[in-house]
């Protein structure tokens, strides 16, 4: 379905084009690699970062850039889980629900961000600065329970500890 709109958008005239920044950082990228296929990874994550998600649009002007089918690159951003192709908060909170990190308690870590941001899992806060989601495993299961925001790990994580945590990042 989202091949379908990324289609119907390319017959359409949409104000939308990559910074320079982006396009310097892509093209550099793009010096390394035989085929500009390899670079679509990075690519979105060169935009992402710059733009918080990427959108329809950006899969076109990455497309273009790259010299590759929106189709391919659409395919890239929904394989990986840490490409987000719809607006998310300034901080991500990912929680890891593995069957460790259940048996270590995530389940009330994951109430109390719930209750605290008033929002649910897959939910942003609508002041924009938070985005709950899980994630299958952030590999420290020895030290589990286990919670990343943006790229901070927060290991043998305790839900008491939730509000100090937040307000370090507001």
């Amino acid at each position: 379905m989202m091949i379908n709109k990324i289609i119907k958008t390319r017959s359409v005239n949409i104000e939308f084009k990559l910074t320079d920044f982006e396009k310097n950082e892509i093209e550099n990228k793009i010096k390394n690699y035989e085929n500009p296929r390899a670079v679509s990874i990075e690519a979105l994550k060169i935009v992402q970062k710059q733009r918080l998600w990427i959108s329809d649009e950006a899969i076109l002007a990455i497309s273009d850039i790259l010299g590759v089918s929106a189709i391919d690159i659409e395919e890239v951003a929904t394989f990986y889980n840490q490409i987000f192709r719809q607006p998310v908060g300034c901080n991500i909170i990912r929680y890891c629900d593995s069957i460790v990190c259940f048996i270590n308690g995530y389940e009330g870590i994951l109430d109390m961000f719930e209750h605290y941001l008033k929002i649910k899992s897959g939910e942003t806060t609508k002041d924009g600065l938070f985005t709950l989601l899980p994630t299958c495993c952030l590999g420290n299961c020895d030290q589990s329970p286990v919670i990343m925001i943006n790229e901070d790990v927060y290991l043998n994580f305790k839900k008491t500890k939730i509000l100090t945590l937040l307000d370090k990042y507001k």
